[in-house]
């Protein structure tokens, strides 16, 4: 069997921020977005709590070695407005970007809810994290308790997923057999919405559910399970059909990102958006940012 070559080294190290190259340019408008300022908020608050992503290049004149980055843009431009001089980094063993890159996606619920794990371990009270992420605290409290009473399987199947808070509430309610068996329906459907995952419960035996309630005049009957399996079943089927034509509609929204990112690249269309129609430039930029990051989970999958 061959060996399996390692991404990443097994260490985080502070790297000099001028030492360390971008592999893009970061556009003007992306620094006056809502996520760019929420990364800065973050970092200032909290510090930073994913290191920036680099490769090392060969030594320059003087022996100096750069480092070029492959994910961590915003945060470096973030790090540079605070006045940082080092930024802490995983060294990457591949020196591939779009490799590397488009394994990236938005933060999923399960990755927050480490990072705010991560955070109150180092003593940050939930109060100061609330202000940073935009929340109130219950909500965080919500969030630091994601994964009580789900199954590890689960928790690893669903760590790069887009799941809501009421789909992980639906799946305390059954035992972790029966939750390992709900989310790879999910996967194989590609659904994760509380709805299917409600619809799931109410087909479940009561021998599979954490607490067997009594049964009642109000809970489905036999035929209404069934009902409800053949409505799966269809939904799974209808999914089917979008996946087969997901691969053409895709290539058509990334070619309409790369249109909509030249015309933005054009600084006088950038100003004037600006100037006349910010709102709509910063949809563009979400549209742009939502395309891109759904192409790079088509990818993955």
């Amino acid at each position: 069997m061959t060996e399996v070559k390692q991404a990443f080294e097994q260490r985080v190290i502070a790297i000099p921020i001028e030492r360390i190259l971008p592999s893009r340019r970061v556009e003007h408008l992306m620094c006056g977005s809502k996520k760019y300022a929420s990364i800065l908020c973050s970092i200032k608050e909290l510090g930073v709590v994913e290191p920036l992503v680099v490769h090392p290049k060969p030594i320059i004149a003087g022996g100096v070695s750069s480092f070029m980055l492959l994910d961590g843009h915003l945060r470096l431009e973030a790090l540079k407005a605070l006045g940082a001089v080092e930024a802490l980094c995983l060294i990457s063993t591949d020196d591939e970007g779009f490799t590397y890159n488009r394994q990236i996606n938005r933060l999923t619920p399960i990755q927050e809810h480490k990072m705010i794990i991560t955070a109150l371990k180092k003593g940050i009270e939930a109060s100061r994290i609330a202000t940073v992420l935009g929340i109130n605290v219950d909500r965080v409290h919500e969030r630091e308790t994601l994964l009580r009473g789900i199954a590890p399987e689960v928790a690893e199947m669903l760590k790069v997923r887009m799941v809501s808070q009421d789909v992980f509430r639906t799946l305390r309610q059954m035992k972790p057999i029966r939750q390992i068996e709900t989310v790879e329906m999910m996967i194989s459907a590609n659904c994760f919405t509380r709805n299917y995952a409600r619809m799931v419960l109410a087909a479940s035996r009561p021998e599979m559910l954490v607490e067997q309630k009594k049964r009642s005049t109000s809970e489905a009957s036999a035929m209404d399970i069934a009902r409800m399996e053949r409505e799966m079943e269809n939904l799974q089927h209808d999914y089917k059909q979008v996946e087969d034509t997901l691969g053409e509609t895709m290539l058509v929204l990334v070619v309409a990102k790369g249109y909509l990112m030249r015309l933005l690249r054009n600084e006088a269309i950038a100003a004037y958006l600006r100037h006349h129609y910010a709102e709509l430039l910063e949809e563009l930029v979400t549209i742009i940012e939502a395309v891109t990051t759904d192409a790079r989970q088509l990818e993955r999958e």
